[in-house]
């Protein structure tokens, strides 16, 4: 153990503080976190902690979730300015626009967006348990699903809905290639091509399995498969590699065959000595304002009752 770990453990435990990790974070953080997840995951252990300070490795809005369910705990990021390109490709005046033009829509809001989006929504949703929330909606029910259009798509394939879909995108899921995929594919006539449903309808239709990406680990670990293409943020793979250290993972390729492209530039805004300064410092610190948390609040809880 590095001296840098040490001290993040040491301050950890003097904080009374729980780390929590996504999958997409860089691999010696997620080796030191106490829970590694993915949204729905995160948002659940960040429901139930009893510790004083939640630290949370991912981006942005999964840090606001936290203190949206635990306002009154220290929620803190190694860096604010980790941010997501679903977030930002959803402004809260546009969208509130959008909703006050289809009154008679309920909002089904993707949990990776704003509080701001989130307080104008009905409930939100994760890619694990999207279709279980809609399936439970009324079928003459009009949906608005906002900000990913992709998984808003694959959503409406897989429920058989007609939900207006806000046309915002993922920038690490819209990297890959079709064409470079199928290249690699027949390079390795024996992988298997994993996707997230961030990715472009293109891409998926060339998935031998589409999940979040706690299932993508799930399927790695059952799947008869010995190889994989692995179309989504790669640090997933320190997981997979875990779990199944027998078998093999490609990184999809982008356009030029490049799979560098594909790191989730955001989340690489988080290392491990703004790790240790944070907790340190006990900052930079998720602060909302209260009627806002409180607005942002419902959507979520009953996103985990109907979860």
């Amino acid at each position: 153990m590095t001296d840098l770990e040490t001290k993040i453990l040491e301050l950890k435990e003097q904080n009374n503080a729980i780390i929590l990790a996504h999958f997409y974070q860089d691999e010696e953080i997620q080796d030191i976190a106490d829970f590694v997840g993915d949204s729905l995951d995160l948002s659940r252990k960040a429901a139930t902690t009893e510790c004083d300070t939640i630290v949370f490795c991912g981006v942005k809005f999964m840090a606001e979730v936290a203190k949206i369910l635990n306002p009154k705990k220290n929620v803190i990021i190694p860096d604010i300015k980790a941010g997501c390109s679903l977030e930002t490709s959803c402004p809260t005046k546009k969208f509130l626009e959008f909703k006050k033009s289809h009154p008679s829509h309920f909002i089904a809001s993707y949990i990776n967006c704003s509080a701001e989006i989130k307080a104008l929504s009905d409930v939100i949703v994760t890619s694990s348990n999207a279709k279980k929330i809609i399936d439970q909606l009324p079928i003459d029910q009009k949906i608005i699903f906002a900000p990913d259009q992709h998984l808003g798509s694959y959503l409406n394939k897989l429920t058989g809905r007609d939900m207006l879909l806000w046309p915002g995108s993922c920038i690490v899921h819209e990297t890959f290639s079709e064409r470079e995929i199928v290249k690699m594919k027949i390079r390795n006539p024996n992988c298997e091509i994993i996707a997230h449903p961030e990715c472009p309808d293109n891409v998926l239709s060339k998935a031998n399995f589409i999940g979040s990406t706690s299932a993508l680990l799930n399927y790695v670990r059952i799947s008869n498969a010995q190889q994989f293409i692995i179309a989504t943020e790669p640090h997933i793979i320190h997981q997979m590699k875990k779990i199944a250290p027998k078998k093999s993972f490609l990184i999809a390729p982008g356009q030029n065959g490049d799979c560098s492209c594909s790191n989730c530039p955001y989340m690489e805004l988080n290392t491990m000595e703004k790790l240790y300064r944070c907790l340190k410092n006990g900052s930079p610190s998720i602060n909302l304002e209260k009627n806002l948390l409180n607005s942002a609040k419902k959507p979520l809880e009953r996103m985990l009752r109907m979860s």
